[in-house]
């Protein structure tokens, strides 16, 4: 399972994330488009397709000094290209400090997660593939 990790400064200091990709869907963009995308950009995977809509998740939480309430959508993806590019990196966002890496299987990606709420969707990716098998 592919993952990023990052050191980053938070209130009270240095933290160290292990998240799942995702970003935020442009004007234009359908919730696909986007996922795709942001794996792409923050991993510089560009070869996935979707497999399956693993739902949504509804978040709150602060950062740094304002409170952020939003709907994540989390897919399931597989490669289709083994091969990642370099990434375009704006060293004035915080996603240009994610590093790639990848978990040797998804109990080992629900373990080194940071946020309880992604591990979740490993979760549910666990329950799809023990269904649908790893080809759809």
């Amino acid at each position: 399972m592919l993952l990023i990790e990052r050191d980053v400064v938070r209130p009270g200091g240095r933290v160290h994330e292990v998240r799942l990709p995702k970003g935020h869907v442009e004007k234009g963009e359908t919730d696909e488009q986007a996922a795709v995308r942001e794996v792409g950009e923050e991993t510089g995977y560009w070869g996935v397709a979707i497999t399956a809509d693993l739902g949504e998740n509804h978040v709150e939480f602060e950062d740094r000094d304002r409170f952020v309430i939003r709907d994540e959508r989390y897919y399931l993806m597989r490669l289709t290209n083994q091969k990642a590019k370099p990434r375009e990196l704006d060293p004035a966002k915080e996603e240009s400090l994610f590093v790639p890496r990848w978990a040797g299987s998804l109990g080992q990606a629900e373990r080194e997660l940071t946020f309880e709420g992604e591990k979740l969707f490993v979760r549910r990716a666990a329950k799809w593939l023990a269904v649908h098998g790893a080809e759809k």
